[in-house]
């Protein structure tokens, strides 16, 4: 695998890494993460169009862009790769065609399966798609548990439309999946919050997907208030500081769920997932030591089951909720990641609306808000 990265900042185009070797004709699969209005411009598409001509050329609106171990705003960022003895085909489906966010994980899983499928990475419109219903949608006919992981597209501190694309500027609703096929590919994926848990384990007992009423039969939104205390008076936008954990069985690990919006005439609070009922939850609070740290045991979980070997790449996918929470502090949880990835190694990544990866390995994808999670790439 050889790697060639850039960035478009202050109306200039700037390389940042090549590695010897790199051919832009052999390139395979072009990364563009950046600003939104900056990505859906016609001349971006055209100027990479033109730098590799034979590449499949993947589009995600960010809250912010990660490249090396600095992460910037309203830039471009591309990460291009040429993949030597590993087969690839990308895919899309738009949720405005298939009807709803299920079906268009089902279609994405159906047009990339074969037998000798490997991994899967998909980046997902961060707006009209419900990421747990995706998510559901991809696990369904992926009996064999093949790693998906990926991300959500954002807005920035927005929360309006993002914009995805495949092989044209970048649109709303659509929904892009990448295969990687054969056994030359090692892949490995991390995923870590980082937050602390407080107060009383609660049961759901009143929900509709991603919408919750009640908790021991009480009101969700009342319980969330009383515990805020003065950070109350910061709704809606200091909810991002108190998620929630949600556990769904017993025999999995912890989910961290983000706070979208609070609605005060339905008594309701809107999660960016689904909240099922029957799931246990209990309230969380940032502990910024923790939250940089657990960039590091992200970067871990990410290769380290595959022994001693250094990744060709790293894909970096952090919630936005962390970069607000992080401020002048969100390179660390970078650096953190890079200490552990190695000096050498192109990383490149957003920060996104929520987070696709499984849990731990051999295990299905979950939706994640709050994390770090980490995908790397090695070709044998």
């Amino acid at each position: 695998m050889f790697v060639e990265q850039q960035i478009f900042k202050d109306e200039l185009w700037k390389k940042v890494h090549s590695d010897s070797g790199f051919e832009h004709s052999d390139c395979s699969l072009v990364l563009v993460f950046g600003e939104k209005a900056m990505i859906k411009h016609p001349i971006v598409f055209s100027y990479l169009k033109g730098q590799y001509p034979k590449a499949d050329i993947v589009f995600s609106s960010t809250s912010g862009e990660i490249l090396g171990e600095h992460v910037y705003d309203n830039s471009i960022s591309v990460t291009a790769i040429v993949l030597e003895k590993t087969e690839m085909k990308s895919v899309v489906a738009n949720i405005k065609e298939t009807g709803d966010s299920y079906a268009t994980g089902l279609q994405i899983m159906k047009q990339l399966y074969r037998e000798d499928l490997v991994s899967v990475l998909v980046f997902s419109d961060g707006n009209y798609v419900n990421g747990s219903e995706l998510v559901a949608g991809l696990n369904k006919d992926n009996a064999k548990k093949v790693p998906v992981t990926g991300g959500l597209a954002g807005d920035g501190y927005q929360f309006k439309t993002t914009l995805t694309g495949l092989n044209s500027v970048p649109d709303e609703g659509n929904v892009i999946g990448i295969g990687f096929y054969g056994d030359n590919l090692i892949v490995g994926h991390g995923s870590v919050g980082g937050w602390d848990e407080f107060g009383h384990e609660r049961m759901i007992t009143k929900s509709d997907k991603n919408v919750l009423y009640e908790i021991n039969g009480k009101s969700a939104l009342s319980l969330y208030k009383e515990y805020l205390g003065d950070y109350v008076n910061g709704l809606p936008g200091s909810a991002l500081l108190f998620p929630l954990s949600l556990k769904m069985d017993e025999s999995d690990g912890v989910l961290v769920r983000t706070i979208l919006a609070l609605d005060e005439e339905n008594d309701s609070m809107t999660f960016a997932g689904n909240m099922p009922e029957g799931s246990k939850v209990r309230l969380m609070k940032a502990n910024f030591d923790r939250i940089i740290t657990a960039s590091s045991s992200a970067a871990q979980n990410s290769f380290f089951k595959e022994g001693a070997y250094k990744p060709d790449l790293a894909i970096l996918i952090s919630c936005v909720g962390r970069k607000l929470i992080l401020q002048q502090r969100i390179n660390e949880e970078v650096e953190a990641a890079k200490e552990i990835l190695g000096d050498n190694v192109p990383i490149c990544g957003f920060y996104s609306y929520g987070e696709l990866s499984p849990l731990k390995q051999h295990a299905n994808c979950e939706l994640h808000n709050q994390t770090m999670t980490i995908l790397t790439m090695t070709e044998k």
